[in-house]
This record gives C-alpha cells, structure tokens and sequence, in this order.
C-alpha cells in the first residue's frame, strides 16, 4: 500500500519503457488546502510558447535565403567558395533582422561586396533579390539608377529638397535596394553620392553594393580621394564591407551562359568582305544615316527595327554619355560595333566611353557583334581603370576569325 502522502496515478499518466509495461510513478499529493489564486502556469506556457516559436519563424527567412542558392548553385554546377558561403550567411542574416514582425528601422546593415571580375559578385545579389520575400525591393545598375538621379533633380530643381523629392519618385516605399556595379571617376558624381548614400541610410533602406573595388579604391585619382572620404567612411561605418574571392571565373563556365543573350554574341575579325557577307553584316565604310538620340545626333550605319549599327568612331570618340547608351538599349536588342580599334592607343576618355557602353549592353543583356581587325586579345589593351571588367564581359563573346569554319 503507498506510504501516506502518495498517490497512485491513473493509468493514463503511468509511465512506461516498453510496450505492455505499465510504471507507477510517486508524486507528492497536493496539500488539501490548495490557494484560490489562479495558476499563472496558462500565462507563462503563453508566453514561453511564443518565445519559443519567435526565432523559428524569423530564422524561417534566412533558410529561404540559404536554400535558394543551395538549390542554384546545385543547378549551374556550381561549388560555393568560402568567400561565396560567407556573404550567403551574412545575407540570410539581415534577411532575419530586416523581416521580423518588430524590426526597427535600421535593424539590418547594409552590405557592399567588392572583389575580382567573375567572382559571383552579381550571381549574389541578384540570387539575394530574388530569394528574399519582401515586394518593396528594386535591383539597379548603379549607371542607370545615377542617370534617373540626374534628371529627376533636374527635374525638381524648384523643390526646396530636390534629392528628397527625386527619391521619393524612383524609390516609393522601397526597402532592400540593389546596385551592382558601383564605381566613381568623376569628383562631380563623387560629391552627390555622398549625399545619395546619407538619404539611403536615413530612410532606413537595406543597401546592398557590388564592386570591383575596396572602398578605398573608388575614386583613385590622387587629386580627388581625399575629398571622396567622407563617403568611403559612411561606407565604414553602415555597410558589412565584404571580400568576394576564390579561384574561379565564374564567366568563365558555358552553364552559365545558357539564359543570357549577351554570352551569345560574337567577336568578329578582320572583317573581311567575306566574312561580313557570309554572316549578312553590313559592308565597312558604307552609308550612314542620322539618328536623333535625346538632344544629341548620332551617325549610324544600321537602323533597322530593333537593330542598330555603329562605327566605334562615331560612338566612342564622340561626347557621348551612359545615358545615351541607356536610351539606345531601350530601343535596340541587336548591335553592330564595327572597327574595334587597338584600345590602348586611344585617349583614357574614349577607352573609357567603350567601357562604359559594354557596361550598359551587358547590363541590360543585348545581343552584340563587335568586329575589329585583330583578335580580341589584341585589341584590348589599354590603361583605364576598369578594363579588366570589360576584358572578362567581352571573352564570353564567340570569337570568329579568318580561320574559323563556318557554324
């Protein structure tokens, strides 16, 4: 018989360690005279039940984050660097901060990633835009987003606060915004970013960067670094700074080529007549025509339906701005640069316009046909500071010389 105080429980609360066993558990029975306060225990089982399931719901954004590039990686035939892996735990992290049910403005950090050419610097972003489950987002080249600001300045110049007013337009209630590809040459653009990035920051936007360059790198001239500070300091200061390395060129792998238009063009030379015929290409030197490209008037030697054609001459050599380019990409899928020359004999500003304009047509994925007189290798050479991005871009092209069969 159990000792006084003990109680024999009802089979249904009997423990057991097999199947068929039935075990008699002694609990100390309560005291008859049992306080008429009700149990806090429902309260507390409330409130620990919901801290319990509070970080598995916000942690539930950074597997999304994880899986997505697990599962793209998987299908490219990819094999994540250390470096690569980093930056994705780092992202799901500030996927987890920016999307709980209480996140605080500011509650994420912002994060520029910087490294060599073919590194999957834009592979991250771009996978970080498309997995993370927020509507307010936009993914931007920094070109093209830099010439909106322009206008849209210009545009609100009355307006006491015209950056404010400008942002308001291009970026409503957006919260994550993505900029690949972010450089500075000019001293000019160099001051407004450092106005740009203070009014990202105090909206409480989650900024993600990519470039080629550490943010000491960026604006390189010796004349002008030290007044681009400022900016390289709020860098420091509000964004996760990030290496992007590994031994691969990521461009480098055909797998990766398949969706994208621009992999499929090609690099033509010398450009014979013959060549040019058997491929249904223009003839050197022939006829141009006026093409009205917002106040500016460009010579083409194609204009046709959604085809244009230049010279490099008459694009390159000429003023011509990003925002020309941009315009032309919005009306023309296919392009014809015709008579690449040797770059590194051309001025810094014309290599640098050639940079530039292969920047916008891979950007926007156009289909391009670049012909010069010597092999690809050959004719890039040169000086400018960003040429070895523009070296990696155009080795995706087809090369087609004098000795390749035809196709």
């Amino acid at each position: 018989m159990p000792g006084r105080g003990l109680v024999k429980l009802p089979r249904r609360f009997q423990g057991g360690s097999g199947p068929g066993t039935i075990g008699v558990t002694p609990l100390a029975a309560l005291p008859p005279n049992r306080s008429l306060r009700p149990s806090r225990w429902p309260r507390l089982r409330a409130f620990f039940g919901k801290a319990f399931a509070r970080p598995a719901a916000s942690t539930s954004h950074g597997r999304v984050i994880h899986e997505y590039f697990r599962h793209k990686a998987h299908d490219q035939g990819y094999t994540l660097s250390h470096s690569q892996q980093r930056v994705i735990d780092y992202m799901a992290q500030q996927a987890n901060a920016l999307l709980q049910p209480d996140a605080k403005p500011n509650a994420s950090r912002s994060l520029y990633l910087y490294g060599a050419v073919g590194r999957g610097k834009s592979w991250l972003l771009d996978g970080f835009f498309r997995a993370i489950p927020l509507a307010e987002k936009q993914r931007l080249h920094f070109h093209d987003f830099f010439t909106q600001l322009h206008q849209g300045m210009f545009r609100h110049r009355e307006q006491p606060d015209a950056l404010q007013a400008t942002l308001d337009e291009l970026l409503n209630d957006c919260r994550v915004l993505c900029f690949d590809e972010f450089h500075v040459h000019d001293i000019g653009d160099a001051m407004l970013i450092t106005r740009l990035f203070k009014a990202l920051f105090q909206r409480g936007i989650l900024l993600l960067v990519t470039s080629n360059y550490a943010p000491q790198g960026l604006l390189p001239n010796p004349l002008y670094h030290a007044r681009f500070k400022p900016v390289i300091d709020l860098i420091a200061s509000r964004m996760q700074v990030m290496e992007v390395g590994g031994p691969h060129d990521y461009r480098s792998q055909p797998r990766s080529h398949s969706q994208q238009v621009f992999t499929q063009g090609r690099y033509l030379w010398p450009g014979s007549e013959q060549q040019r015929l058997s491929l249904g290409l223009p003839r050197r030197n022939g006829p141009t025509s006026a093409l009205m490209v917002g106040a500016r008037q460009l010579q083409v030697r194609l204009c046709e339906q959604h085809s244009v054609g230049f010279a490099f001459s008459d694009l390159c050599e000429q003023p011509t701005a990003v925002m020309d380019y941009l315009e032309l990409s919005r009306r023309f899928d296919h392009w014809i640069i015709d008579e690449l020359p040797e770059l590194g004999e051309c001025p810094i500003a014309v290599q640098q316009r050639f940079i530039n304009l292969i920047d916008v047509l891979y950007d926007q994925d156009k289909h391009l046909t670049l012909i010069g007189e010597r092999s690809l290798r050959e004719s890039l050479g040169g000086n400018a500071i960003d040429l070895a991005r523009t070296r990696s871009r155009l080795g995706q092209l087809q090369e087609i010389s004098a000795d390749t069969p035809p196709g």
